[in-house]
């Protein structure tokens, strides 16, 4: 383990954290009805998504609702809630996986949606599902450093042209058994958006403190999941034996910095229950201190561990201590302490 691996902080805290909702709920039930023909065909049951993965439903934004619109939405609920005015905000990272083009970056659009100043540093920052707890990495660093006194993280993704072509697809005489099942975890994707204001904790006593973690990559596996708007193809038990197993090297790495074993709560990335089970029981954590999202929103990608974590904020207390776990495609993992 190198000495980039494990990272500490001492003057940064959360202010806020908000998940924000796409409207439209749409079913598992739904996906099996326009996929009962292949499934048949290829000989698969329906009911996989619940029963397998455990998703019952997710969402999906209007049409007219951009990926930069829902970032823009939270953004601006996180600094609500937090009583930070824009015109001090230092730095905005947008850590949406979502994206509409190449150029510009997406940061730009949140930042002119939102009125942040001339000064404030924009910018996109994507590493698949863990985007969002690298750019608190980075807002933390600029913040302990003194660069800035506040930092805005968002997050907006949205699945709905996604789920469209892979239906269509699989829908097609042509699609096989393995096609379904590279293309599975496609339908687990949800909807929605998520975003975090950061400052500095001796301006703000009273905030959640940012501890520090630890992180890793296992990057011989960056052919496991590969996707853009169209398609998203996943060896689904290759991905999943390679995370928990780099999951079990994050929390090994932790043992001689951090005391990990009795949090009063874990926020973990939401996949699905085969992935949580998994995750918990190599780890030995209490399923009853893992809370889910995932049932009712699917996978929202980066935007999953803030808004999970937004939507367990009213039932932490003060000093409450909660682990961050977050493992994108690539792959690359991060676990990382909050003191609520």
């Amino acid at each position: 383990m190198s000495g980039n691996a494990v990272f500490h902080y001492t003057d940064t805290v959360i202010l806020s954290v908000c998940g924000v909702d796409a409207p439209r709920v749409i079913t598992s039930d739904e996906f099996d009805d326009r996929l009962a023909d292949t499934y048949e065909r290829v000989r698969l049951r329906p009911g996989l998504l619940q029963g397998l993965a455990g998703i019952t439903e997710r969402r999906w934004w209007p049409l007219d609702v951009s990926f930069s619109d829902a970032a823009a939405m939270a953004g601006a609920k996180a600094l609500a809630e937090a009583g930070v005015d824009p015109a001090r905000v230092g730095l905005l990272i947008d850590t949406s996986v979502a994206r509409a083009h190449l150029e510009p970056s997406a940061a730009v659009a949140v930042h002119h949606a939102l009125g942040l100043p001339t000064d404030c540093i924009n910018f996109d920052l994507a590493n698949a599902c863990l985007g969002f707890l690298n750019g608190m990495q980075l807002a933390a660093t600029m913040i302990d450093a003194g660069r800035i006194d506040y930092a805005l993280v968002v997050d907006g993704e949205g699945t709905r042209h996604t789920h469209e072509m892979t239906l269509e697809r699989l829908a097609r005489p042509e699609t096989t058994r393995e096609d379904v099942l590279a293309q599975f975890a496609t339908l687990t994707l949800g909807s929605g958006a998520a975003a975090m204001v950061l400052g500095r904790a001796d301006a703000h006593p009273d905030g959640h403190r940012f501890l520090g973690g630890v992180m890793r990559s296992a990057t011989e596996h960056h052919e496991l999941c590969i996707g853009d708007l169209e398609s998203m193809r996943t060896d689904a038990k290759g991905l999943l034996d390679a995370g928990v197993a780099l999951g079990q090297a994050v929390w090994a790495d932790a043992r001689d910095e951090f005391e990990w074993a009795d949090m009063d709560c874990y926020i973990a990335h939401q996949v699905s229950q085969v992935h949580t089970r998994a995750m918990c029981r190599a780890l030995d954590l209490d399923v009853d201190r893992v809370p889910l999202t995932f049932p009712t929103r699917g996978n929202m990608g980066p935007a999953a561990v803030p808004f999970t974590l937004a939507a367990q904020a009213d039932r932490l207390d003060t000093g409450d201590r909660v682990l961050l776990v977050g493992v994108g495609s690539g792959l690359n993992a991060c676990f990382a302490e909050v003191v609520w």
